[in-house]
């Protein structure tokens, strides 16, 4: 099954959206390599062109690599409006998510969308995910995945063709904590929209609206962490497991080691139905955890544990704030929950008739007008 899907992205990505060969008139990867102020980067053509959602051949993309504070490389995709001038001066935009995916999906959607309105754009792969650097892979850090932000902010802004002081953030589903985070922090990020907004550290640590964990429960997850930690140490291996672990009402932990079934059960839970109809259905792609092939490392729930994202948010004010969400959408009192305790200037968006998963790729559902809008008001 998993097999016949990989053939069937494969397939897509070569015949249905075309090959990367550079199209006429490219701007030449040496112009934009040489407009690059950041020594630890790299700017190359996108020769293995593996996006899965219908691409703009008006709009340029390169593949670029960088180095966040930490070490690790990033993998991004950098975005270049139609009639791109090297010589001009653009407002830029630094995007991921969702939690799990990889820039070929949602994020780039978003970049190319923007990109088509005259934004430069950079989806980019969280560190250990994708095909961004680190040893350990399918790890998860609240605080690593906030400084890929910054990470993306340090390359972004440092090409010569972009105006520094007119970029802004977007974070998809998981990753709007860390975009929120690290503009509370990065006073380079003047303006952050969230789309599809999940709280990993809440939804990790306190599970689904914060009713999950008794004390008892919470004892028995950090138990099972503390297993999972001892037998990775003996034996240097990565074990899968899910990032959110159930605890049944016999005291048993709840976990996998891939994320959906090859197929869903007719009683499917209408959130896991959501889920799986993305990234197991229309947007495939077998780099993404997500997508069925694996789950994260059994560890990863840690510094969620840890460290609570949202602790500073009243620190992103006067930088402006748009929360998009849907009225189907099980996430909703995230962005809810984040709208009530953000400072002013603030604004919250609820699409009428979008589940969650809608915000990650249906064009009839994401509101693109009003996030230009947002950006083209506030990145001044």
């Amino acid at each position: 099954m998993r097999l016949n899907r990989l053939v069937t992205a494969i397939i897509t990505g070569a015949i249905l959206m075309g090959s990367a060969d550079v199209m006429a008139g490219d701007v030449p990867v040496s112009v934009i390599s040489g407009a690059s102020q950041m020594k630890m980067s790299s700017v190359e053509e996108l020769r293995d062109d593996t996006r899965v959602f219908k691409i703009n051949r008006n709009i340029q993309v390169l593949k670029v690599t960088f180095t966040n504070r930490y070490g690790f490389d990033v993998a991004g995709h950098l975005y270049l409006p139609a009639n791109f001038s090297s010589d001009g001066k653009y407002k830029a935009l630094v995007i991921s998510g969702p939690f799990g995916a990889v820039k070929e999906q949602s994020s780039g959607l978003y970049a190319q969308e923007l990109a088509a309105r005259g934004y430069v754009t950079l989806a980019f792969d969280p560190s250990m995910t994708g095909e961004s650097g680190g040893v350990r892979r399918d790890m998860a850090s609240p605080d690593i995945f906030t400084e890929d932000y910054s990470a993306a902010v340090d390359f972004i802004s440092n090409l010569k063709f972009v105006n520094p002081e007119e970029i802004g953030a977007v974070g998809i589903c998981g990753l709007s904590g860390m975009a929120i985070t690290a503009a509370s922090n990065d006073v380079r990020i003047k303006a952050v929209v969230t789309s599809a907004m999940y709280d990993m550290s809440e939804s990790i640590s306190d599970h689904y609206k914060g009713a999950y964990y008794t004390d008892e429960q919470r004892n028995i997850v950090k138990k099972h962490l503390a297993r999972m930690r001892d037998e990775e140490a003996k034996s240097g291996k990565l074990i899968r497991g899910a990032h959110e672990l159930g605890v049944d009402a016999d005291g048993n932990i709840q976990t996998f080691s891939t994320m959906f079934p090859d197929t869903l059960p007719d009683d499917a839970d209408p959130i896991i139905r959501d889920f799986y109809g993305y990234y197991v259905g229309r947007a495939y792609h077998p780099r993404a955890m997500n997508s069925n092939t694996s789950a994260w490392d059994a560890t990863a729930a840690y510094g969620f544990f840890n460290f609570k994202l949202m602790d500073n948010i009243k620190e992103l004010s006067p930088r402006p704030l748009l929360l998009i969400t849907g009225d189907k959408a099980h996430s909703k009192y995230f962005s809810d929950n984040v709208y009530r305790d953000a400072a002013e200037p603030k604004e919250l968006i609820v699409v009428k008739g979008a589940t969650h998963a809608d915000l990650y790729d249906q064009m009839d559902k994401i509101p693109f007008d009003k996030i230009d809008r947002f950006f083209r008001d506030n990145l001044k």
